[in-house]
C-alpha cells in the first residue's frame, strides 16, 4: 500500500487565498468579493494586487450574493468570500433564485467549514453545507482536502462554467496530495486494497490514510479514494472500487443526512447494493472547543473510521 507523508501543514482556507492570487495575474475577468472577512479568508494578496477587481461587501452576504450574480451578466466571473454558515444558510435563498435557478457563473467559497473551525462553536459550525448546495440544480459541489488541491480547485473552477460551491477549512492539515491530479468530478484513488473501500472528503481523506496503515496492521486492505467533488459524483470510481471490496465505508466532516454518504448510498442503492457504513456527524449540532476534541467527541476520526470498518466487514 502506498504511503503518504507530509513536511508541512498548511490550512485549506490559503490553498484558496493563493489560487485567487494566481488567478487574479492570468484572469483578468474574475472579481472577488468578501463580507469583511478578507484576512480570514486570505484574499488580502488580491485586494493588494487587484484593487479595482476586489470588492469588500461588509456584513451583508445576501447583498454579496446578488452583486455577484449581476457580475456575471457582464461577463465577470466572481469569487465570493466568507465562513460556510454564512455562505449558505443566511443566504440560501439569495443562491437559489439569484444564482441557481438563472444559472449565474458565480463561484461561492466558503472558508471555516465543518466542526473544525473549533472554538467559536456551533452557531458558525455548519454541517448541512453540503447537503443545502447539492439539492440545488445545476450547482457543482467541491469539498477538498489539503492545500494542494484547494488552490488547484480554485484555479480550474474559474474555467467551470456554472455555479460552483467550493467548500474548505480553517486548521492547518498535512500537505500531502500530489499536484496536477485534480479535475473537477473525478476522484482520486489514493491506495489500492481488496477487503473494504473507504470513500473519504474534505479533512478526513488524511483520517482514512491513517486508518487505512492502522487496518493494515490488523490485516485488513483497504481502497482509500477521496471524493473531491461530490457534485457531480465520480460514480464509476465508486462502483469499479466496490465491485471488488464488496463494502463501503463514507467518511466525512458533516451531518450523516444530505452529505457525501448520502450520495455515495444512492449512488449504490441503484447500481450495486453494498453494506455501508458512515463516518459523519450524527443529526447534532456542535459545540466549542479544539478541532482534535471536536472530531474524537463526534467520532469523525481515523479511529472512528476503523471502527466502521471493522463493522461493515460482518456484513459482507
Amino acid at each position: 500500500m502506498k504511503k503518504y507523508t507530509y513536511t508541512e501543514k498548511k490550512d485549506t482556507r490559503s490553498g484558496f487565498g493563493d489560487g485567487l492570487t494566481e488567478l487574479g495575474k492570468t484572469n483578468p475577468n474574475v472579481v472577488a468579493l468578501c463580507a469583511d472577512l478578507t484576512g480570514s479568508l486570505k484574499m488580502n494578496e488580491f485586494e493588494k494586487n487587484h484593487p479595482e477587481r476586489f470588492f469588500q461587501i461588509g456584513i451583508a452576504e445576501a447583498n454579496m450574493i446578488g452583486i455577484a450574480a449581476g457580475m456575471t451578466i457582464g461577463g465577470k466571473i466572481p469569487f465570493t468570500g466568507t465562513f460556510a454558515n454564512f455562505s449558505t444558510g443566511r443566504v440560501y435563498d439569495q443562491i437559489r433564485q439569484s444564482v441557481a435557478y438563472s444559472d449565474k457563473n458565480v463561484k461561492i467559497c466558503a472558508s471555516h467549514a465543518g466542526l473544525t473551525l473549533g472554538e467559536d462553536g456551533a452557531t458558525h459550525q455548519i454541517l448541512e453545507d453540503i447537503g443545502l448546495m447539492k439539492m440545488l440544480p445545476g450547482m457543482t459541489v467541491i469539498n477538498t482536502c489539503d492545500y494542494n488541491q484547494t488552490k488547484e480547485a480554485t484555479i480550474a473552477i474559474a474555467e467551470h462554467e456554472g455555479p460552483v460551491y467550493l467548500r474548505f477549512g480553517r486548521p492547518k492539515v498535512p500537505v500531502y496530495m500530489p499536484t496536477g491530479e485534480f479535475k473537477i468530478g473525478k476522484a482520486v484513488q489514493l491506495t489500492e486494497g481488496t477487503d473494504v473501500t473507504i470513500i473519504a472528503t474534505g479533512h478526513l481523506v488524511w483520517e482514512a490514510l491513517q486508518a487505512s496503515e492502522a487496518l493494515e496492521a490488523k490485516g485488513i486492505s483497504a481502497e482509500v479514494i477521496n471524493i473531491h467533488t461530490i457534485k457531480p459524483l465520480d460514480e464509476e470510481a465508486i462502483l469499479k472500487s466496490v465491485a471488488k471490496t464488496g463494502c463501503v465505508v463514507t467518511a466525512e466532516e458533516h451531518n450523516k443526512y444530505g452529505g457525501l454518504g448520502e450520495s455515495v448510498a444512492r449512488c449504490l442503492a441503484t447500481n450495486n447494493p453494498t453494506p455501508q457504513e458512515f463516518v459523519a456527524v450524527n443529526d447534532s449540532f456542535g459545540e466549542s472547543a479544539t478541532p482534535e476534541e471536536l472530531m474524537a467527541k463526534y467520532n469523525i476520526n481515523d479511529i472512528a473510521i476503523v471502527k466502521a470498518v471493522e463493522k461493515v466487514l460482518t456484513r459482507k
